[in-house]
């Protein structure tokens, strides 16, 4: 029996990417490192949807999360192949010398993330002084069923009084700009993804942010939303195709 515990299984069921973005979003990381053989760490590693190509053609990689559930999905994912280094540590105090890595790789990290000037300084410290910060993630289309589902939610929190956290993406990327002595951006992968109003409700159970909420308002917002999306959608299974990207951006520090 798979030793996935509930939080690792709907997780990687609900935000797994296809296996092609996957191994393209490792090339566009290589990329960007530029080094040979560089040594990568992956803060926030999680259940491998992003690091698993990595290990499977033998990189030097790292993976680091909180959580032991996570880390153990990983290795389920991987099996029995040899070198799979992972970590399970606070990204604000990691376990690693100064300048450790070439590159220091940060996807989807940054929902309900708190005390995030210390997660940087702390990927900064194990940062090679030539290395490469990157921070990834996916973009759905700004209209599509996600976007609307959530826009939707917020207002509902709002009328609720609740604030479900802050995610602090924006806030980052502007601080590592302004620290950074070169930035670039680039789309790693494209795919078609069917997106449901229930795929929706399904992810956003686990959300960083939406998750801290106490039990009975989580699920009066998620009510209120499934009536709302039957009645815009005209059903919670109601199929759309609809095209995702990965974005990478990359920081780099010395020139």
């Amino acid at each position: 029996m798979s030793t996935y515990d509930a939080v690792a299984q709907t997780f990687d069921r609900h935000r797994a990417l296809p296996d092609g973005a996957v191994q393209a979003i490792r090339d566009a990381v290589l990329a960007a490192v530029a080094a040979p053989r560089p040594r990568l760490l992956d803060l926030g590693a999680g259940t491998g949807r992003i690091g698993w190509p990595f290990v499977a053609a033998g990189d030097d990689y790292v993976g680091v999360d909180v959580s032991f559930g996570m880390l153990r999905a990983f290795r389920e994912r991987i099996g029995r192949l040899n070198g799979l280094a992972l970590v399970q540590s606070d990204g604000q105090l990691l376990p690693f010398a100064d300048a450790a890595f070439d590159g220091v790789l940060l996807v989807q990290v940054f929902g309900g993330l708190r005390g995030w000037r210390r997660l940087m300084a702390e990927a900064r410290r194990v940062l090679t002084p030539a290395g490469t910060l990157i921070v990834g993630r996916t973009l759905a289309p700004e209209d599509g069923v996600d976007a609307r589902m959530k826009h939707h939610l917020a207002l509902l929190l709002d009328e609720m009084r609740v604030a479900p956290g802050v995610n602090a993406r924006d806030e980052v990327e502007r601080w590592l700009g302004a620290a950074a002595t070169a930035a670039t951006h680039v789309i790693a992968a494209t795919w078609d993804a069917e997106r449901t109003p229930r795929g929706f409700l399904e992810r956003h159970r686990t959300g960083a942010r939406f998750s801290t909420l106490p039990d009975p308002i989580r699920a009066d917002a998620l009510g209120k939303l499934a009536t709302w999306a039957t009645g815009t959608f005209g059903s919670l299974d109601a199929a759309h195709c609809e095209p995702h990207r990965f974005e990478l951006r990359t920081f780099k520090f010395t020139t």
